[in-house]
Order: C-alpha cells, then sequence, then structure tokens
C-alpha cells in the first residue's frame, strides 16, 4: 500500500557529513532503557534531578567553559553563557527561593519571554527541588489565572510588562506568595511593584554556589498544562525520570552530537521549548542559540547563517510560512551549516517534506509525541529513508499500536486508535488534582493518546485526526471548551460553540459559533468587540479568528453542545445520527 504520492526521499549515509548517532534496526531489536540509565550521571547522593545532567554534569567536567546558551534579543542584543556560568546563576536563583521558604514539591511557574533568566530560574527551581511550570508568554489574564489557581503556585516569575498584564487576576491567586519581576537591562522605566521581588536585586545577595536536593527519579519536576474537550486545562506533571528519554530522543530523533550549534524554535511555555528547548540539547552537552523575537523568514535564515545552526527543530506553520515567502529568500543565505532538520507540532504536510528536501539538500523529519509522552516517541531518523506524510516508526523502547474501539489491534493500512504501552521513561505521572481523568487515559494495557493514525507495511506510523474536539492550531492544542468560557463572559453572549476549521498555514483556527442574549443584535462592530474581548481574556493565540453569529446552537437532550455538528455543517460533511438532539 501507498500512504503518500510522494516518493520517499533515500539517504546516502556515506555522503552525510555526520555519521549518524543511531542504527535503528540494530539498537531497537534488543534495547533496554538502562543503557541509557547508565549514560546519565545521577547526584552524588544517588537521586536524579534534571538540572544536574543538563547544566552541572557538564560544568563539573571538561565542558565548564564550553558556550551553553548563544542568545539574541528581540532589539539585536547578544550574551553568551558557558556551562560554568549557567551553574552559577543556576545556582544563585536556587538560593533565591530556598531563602522564601520553597520545599521540595512547591511550585514555581514562570511567565516570562526568551529571556536569559528564564533558564537560570527555570533550572534553578529545578535544582531547589521545586515543581516548575513554564507559562505561553502570549497567554492572557485567564490561562493564568486557571493555571496558578489550580497548581497552587507558590512563586511566580515573570517581567514587567507582563506583570502589568496580569494585575487583575493577582487577588485571586490565595496561595501566591512571592513575584519575582526580571527588568533585563532595565528596559522597563516603569517600577516595580512595591509588594514584588526584584529578580536583579535577590540574584545580587544570592550565594553563588548550591548543593541540589537530592531528588529522586520518581519526584515531580515540570507541569505543562494540556486542553482537552471538556472543562479546564489539565496540569500533566512529569517526573525528574522523563530526562532519561529527553537525553536519549536528543540523541537518536534530533541526531545531535558535541559539535553541534542547534536551534529550537519553540516557546519554553510549551512542552516542546522545555523538553527540546532546554533538556534534550543540554544533557547532550550541545551549543544552543536562543532567540528572542518572533517569526520573519529573512531573519531566521540570518541566524542560520550568522551562528552556524547545523540541527534546526521547527513547527510545521512555521515551515509552511517559510515556503509562503518564497524559494529564492532562503538562496541568498549561506544554509550550508545545516546537517539535520526536524519538525513537531502537528502533521507535517508531504510538500514541506519534500520542499525542505529541494531547497536545504535535507528533508524535514517530522516526528510525533504529545505533553502528556513527555518526550519523541515516534520519528523519521537521520539513519533513514524519509516517507514524505509520515510520523516515521517509533523509537527504541517504545511500543506503539494501532487498535480498534475494543482495543483489538488492527489490520496494517486501516485506521484505529493510536495507543502506546505504558513505561517509557518521560511518561506523565497524573493529572495535578485530577486522578479519574488521569485514569481515564489507561485501558487495557495501553495509554490512549487521542489520535488516529494507520501502520504501513515497512512500520512507519501515518497521522489521520484527533479523535476529540481538540483543535490544533500552529501546534497549539486549544480546548475549545476554555474559549467557549470565555465568550459567554461577555454580557451580549448566551451560548458559544467553538470548532476548528482547516486552515493552510496554521492546520486549524478558531471559530466561534455565538447565540446572542434578548436585546442584543449582530453586527460587525459586535462581532469585533467579541474577538477584542476573547484576545484580552485569553491571547491571539488562543482566541477566535472567525465568529459566525446563529439563532441557536444544536445541543443533545442533555443541553450538551454538539460540536461535531457545527464542523460538519461549516465543512459541508454528512451530519451523522441526530437522533439524539434536542427538538429545535
Amino acid at each position: 500500500m501507498t500512504t503518500s504520492s510522494f516518493p520517499t526521499i533515500k539517504k546516502d549515509l556515506d555522503a552525510m557529513k555526520v555519521k549518524p548517532n543511531l542504527d535503528y534496526d540494530k539498537v531497537r531489536g534488543n534495547f533496554d532503557w538502562q543503557e541509557m540509565y547508565d549514560e546519565l550521571d545521577w547526584l552524588p547522593g544517588g537521586g536524579l534531578n534534571k538540572a544536574h545532567e543538563a547544566i552541572d554534569r557538564h560544568a563539573n567536567g571538561r565542558n565548564r567553559d564550553k558556550l551553553a546558551m548563544i542568545w539574541e534579543g528581540k532589539n539585536g542584543e547578544k550574551e553568551t553563557y558557558t556551562f560554568g556560568e549557567m551553574k552559577v546563576h543556576t545556582d544563585k536563583f536556587a538560593n533565591v527561593i530556598k531563602s522564601l521558604g520553597i520545599e521540595t514539591g512547591d511550585r514555581v511557574f514562570i511567565y516570562m519571554e526568551r529571556l536569559p533568566e528564564l533558564y537560570f530560574a527555570f533550572f534553578g527551581a529545578l535544582k531547589a527541588g521545586a515543581v516548575v511550570g513554564p507559562l505561553f508568554s502570549a497567554f492572557g489574564p485567564d490561562p493564568v489565572r486557571d493555571r496558578l489557581q489550580d497548581s497552587g503556585a507558590k512563586v511566580l516569575v515573570t517581567q514587567p510588562d507582563l506583570r502589568r498584564k496580569i494585575t487583575g487576576i493577582i487577588p485571586e491567586l490565595f496561595e501566591l506568595q512571592h513575584i519575582i519581576v526580571v527588568n533585563k537591562n532595565n528596559r522597563d522605566p516603569q517600577p516595580i511593584n512595591t509588594a514584588d521581588l526584584s529578580y536583579e536585586e535577590e540574584m545580587a545577595k544570592a550565594p553563588a554556589s548550591f548543593d541540589i536536593v537530592n531528588t529522586s527519579q520518581y519526584d515531580y519536576s515540570i507541569m505543562h498544562y494540556t486542553s482537552g474537550t471538556t472543562g479546564k486545562p489539565k496540569g500533566a506533571v512529569h517526573r525528574h525520570q522523563a530526562v532519561v528519554q529527553q537525553y536519549a530522543t536528543g540523541k537518536w530523533a534530533l541526531d545531535l552530537h558535541e559539535d553541534d550549534i542547534y536551534w529550537c524554535t519553540a516557546d519554553p511555555g510549551w512542552v516542546t521549548g522545555t523538553s527540546y528547548g532546554m533538556l534534550a540539547p543540554w544533557t547532550n552537552g550541545v551549543t544552543q542559540l536562543i532567540y528572542e523575537g518572533g517569526f520573519r523568514a529573512s531573519k531566521w535564515y540570518e541566524l542560520i547563517q550568522e551562528y552556524k545552526i547545523t540541527v534546526w527543530y521547527t513547527a510545521p506553520t512555521a515551515i509552511r510560512m517559510l515556503m509562503r515567502a518564497g524559494d529564492e529568500v532562503p538562496r541568498r543565505y549561506d544554509m550550508s551549516s545545516l546537517r539535520f532538520m526536524a519538525s513537531v507540532g502537528e502533521p507535517l504536510n508531504p510538500e514541506a517534506v519534500v520542499w525542505g528536501n529541494e531547497i536545504f539538500d535535507m528533508p524535514f523529519h517530522d516526528n510525533w509525541w504529545q505533553t502528556e509522552t513527555g518526550a519523541i516517541m515516534c520519528a523519521n531518523y537521520a539513519c533513514q529513508d524519509v516517507k514524505p506524510g509520515s510520523m516515521g516508526r517509533p523509537l527504541p523502547g517504545v511500543e506503539l499500536g494501532i487498535v480498534d474501539e475494543n482495543f483489538d489491534p488492527v489490520p496494517v493500512g486501516k485506521d484505529g486508535i493510536l495507543v502506546v504501552r505504558p513505561g517509557w521513561p518521560s511518561m506523565f505521572h497524573g493529572y495535578w488534582g485530577n486522578a479519574p481523568m488521569y485514569n481515564s487515559r489507561f485501558r487495557k494495557g495501553w495509554y490512549i493518546t487521542g489520535d488516529s493514525a494507520r501502520i504501513d507495511e515497512d512500520g512507519f506510523y501515518w497521522f489521520v485526526g484527533r479523535t476529540d474536539d481538540v483543535i490544533n492550531t500552529a501546534g497549539h492544542l486549544v480546548g475549545p471548551f476554555e474559549v467557549e468560557s470565555a465568550l459567554i463572559e461577555h454580557p451580549a453572549v448566551a451560548e458559544a460553540g467553538v470548532i476548528g476549521k482547516p486552515d493552510p498555514i496554521a492546520m486549524e483556527v478558531v471559530k466561534a459559533f455565538v447565540s446572542l442574549k434578548d436585546g442584543y443584535e449582530e453586527s460587525t462592530e459586535l462581532r469585533q468587540e467579541l474577538m477584542r474581548f476573547s484576545r484580552s481574556k485569553l491571547s491571539a493565540a488562543v482566541a477566535p479568528r472567525e465568529i459566525e453569529f446563529v439563532a441557536s446552537l444544536p445541543k443533545t437532550r442533555s443541553g450538551k453542545i454538539m460540536r461535531r455538528l457545527l464542523k460538519a455543517r461549516e465543512l459541508g460533511l454528512p451530519e451523522g445520527d441526530t437522533s439524539g438532539l434536542e427538538e429545535e
């Protein structure tokens, strides 16, 4: 069978600049995770801590003076930090939060743009035994409030402009004890709130060395909130043990070598930005670029040329935007340093894989994983040919399956539910405070991913779609309930139903169907007001891009909005069984 009309891209291993780290068939056949456990350093007391594996193991050895971070700010500022310098900054921050009374297991959240101080705070908090929760810097007040309330965060690290954006929700955060404000290079002239702490002042008086808390591999380390079809976002909690797989996938799926210059374009507020913008590269001891600015095709190519990027990890939406900018733009730059390119966040269409091969003389290597999996689970590897449009093959040590609704295996080539056999090192260990939801994700010896897929005769997996209503917009998973909840807070809105509408660049955009309360009439002005309202509460990335006024929303007799019908009607698809609808 064929799953893509595009031919397989053949690899000439002898012509590669660097021999791939992984011999897939040899390793997968008799792999034991203990091999990866043995490659890590571990704490002197026998524990495991992500900050030690990413920073201190290098700072205490021959890589002390090696560049860990090359930082370029959005205004053109440039800074560099060695592993030794990273250790000092992270040690100091660990001392700062310890002085504030933070204990093992307390939650420390970070709401910042990509400044060096974000990374110092992240690893410093891990050293102190805290559980770190990174937040997307574009979030509006409501998503920040929901996540801080649910997690019971005691410390928030932020910056002046973002602190001002969420001023109104601070009184609702009853467990929040301290706000630490980073004002890098005094960028923001306005004084900080007198109740807040100055990052710079606290760091200036903190000791420059710290003995890492002897966390075990089973202690919680990071929590990322993930959206679902009902209820507010849920905090997926990972353990320090996840670093085993983050290290392994950096080595195998991203083919990181010690002399690489690596660039991951993901924001640290999302799991890719932590697992592969911090942990995978630095546990492998490579130098990485951190760019604070946003997307601009010419600037991205300029960064690759200037810093001689060798391994580049980005997202399908960004690749499609690069394609739209035209083939002539990359040809104005020297891209010869690149040797491996990868993509994640949503399915990468085969045209983009082929385009990469034509423009850069190498394909983009798509891979698949989730917030809950913590690390890459299925990938196209440097050592193998690439089938454009495929997710690739499972990571050594990971067992994937395609099953039907009874959890029986389906034949090769047939669509089914994508499941994973539990036990991989980076598997999440719970949804914070929601054991029933966590338990519902496991059935008959499988973790249920919520994705549908198929497998071909060569063992390559192909993504088909989501099995729920979660919207994937530019790689951001948006729960429709969260958007609907924001919209109905507006005094004009009676009900709201939200779907994902196909989009050629972002994969999906958020579209809302709104019914109005008596006394309000639909108008262009009201539509624009609702868009502004939702953006102020959520963020531009999450808020609806389209709003359509409707007289009423299709609902079941129990009152549940039928998003499936909204989507079918929007796309002109069959509506299926409507016998359960209430009388309209």
